[in-house]
């Protein structure tokens, strides 16, 4: 085995640092997308951004935690965690919209907009 697949990083993890400062950040404007979606969409839709910001920061923060702990395992185990981890995260996402897409409390457009809002903003901000 090369020394990088068994190398690890046992320092301190700047993912859960970044994680938290994101969803430090989108605090403020959660009940602004809730409120922006209940004026458009009704009650409906004030469920659904209010929803939706709760998948965009458990993403985030499960995004975190893996990356960190697969970094004090090996970068072997970091490189799997982020593209497998991308796609894991990507299914739960999917899973998380389609448990609720029929339900009377959801408007779609108002969940899938702010998923994707929220989403950008976070990552760009």
């Amino acid at each position: 085995m090369t020394a990088t697949m068994t190398t690890r990083d046992l320092g301190p993890a700047p993912e859960p640092v970044l994680a938290r400062d994101m969803a430090r950040r989108a605090l403020p404007f959660a009940p602004v997308a809730v409120a922006v979606c209940a004026a458009i969409w009704g009650g409906a839709g004030a469920a659904a951004a209010a929803y939706a910001v709760v998948i965009v920061l458990a993403n985030l923060l499960f995004a975190a935690w893996m990356l960190s702990t697969a970094a004090r395992i090996s970068y072997a185990a970091l490189m799997g965690a982020a593209l497998f981890g991308f796609v894991l995260r990507l299914g739960l996402v999917s899973a998380a919209v389609l448990v609720v897409k029929d339900a009377a409390w959801v408007e779609p457009m108002a969940l899938g907009l702010t998923l994707v809002v929220a989403h950008l903003g976070l990552l760009f901000w």
